[in-house]
């Protein structure tokens, strides 16, 4: 984001561990303190609750748009404002090649992120999305509201907070969609036809990390 003014918001429960680098001008740092959890599912879903309350209450005074990431992402090439619009989702890279019938939608209809064959253009992953700070809220919400229905009902979405994301897309098409070169994992097969990967996962041991 070259030229523009950047604020990074970092969530974590544990803020005393992260290292604080030294932020250029026009860069600055928030680290925010959150509520541990003892499932990573609901580590995952909690993430709409905590946008709902930032991007009500904070974020409008101080960023025009906002960009979601997980943490465990590292940049790879240029990214830049190309990647900025009113409502942007990114393509799972698992999913990029395969037909609308084989995409892992939340297919009960008692869960709210339920979607029905045939609806849908494509999958996509909440490992990175974004928009206007209004935008998201609105996203954000809809999704929070999503997960506490299913919670009164006893179910949880198939892909947790990632099904109700895909559920909102689907019928609030996103104003920009962002290739699998955003947010590539270099295990996957088919990576020569993926000629920039410039935002890529962290190769991890997820049993390790989830437990």
């Amino acid at each position: 984001m070259v030229g523009h003014n950047v604020t990074y918001y970092v969530f974590t429960d544990k803020v005393n561990e992260v290292v604080k680098p030294k932020m250029a001008d026009g860069r600055i740092l928030q680290l925010h303190d959150v509520v541990s959890d003892e499932r990573w599912q609901d580590v995952s879903m909690r993430r709409m609750e905590i946008l709902t309350v930032f991007t009500k209450e904070h974020m409008p005074n101080e960023i025009d748009y906002l960009v979601c990431a997980d943490v465990d992402m590292v940049f790879n090439d240029h990214v830049g404002v190309e990647i900025l619009g009113d409502l942007v989702a990114t393509i799972h890279p698992v999913f990029f090649l395969f037909e609308k019938g084989a995409f892992t939608y939340e297919r009960r209809p008692i869960s709210t992120a339920y979607i029905p064959h045939g609806h849908g253009d494509f999958y996509y992953m909440a490992a990175l999305y974004g928009g206007k700070v209004d935008e998201i809220y609105k996203l954000s919400m809809a999704c929070r509201k999503g997960i506490v229905e299913d919670k009164k009902k006893n179910i949880e979405a198939v892909w947790q907070e990632e099904s109700h994301l895909n559920r909102y897309l689907v019928y609030n098409k996103p104003t920009k969609v962002l290739s699998p070169e955003y947010l590539w994992d270099t295990n996957l097969p088919n990576g020569e036809l993926i000629k920039k990967k410039r935002f890529i996962a962290v190769h991890k041991n997820h049993k390790e990390v989830q437990n």
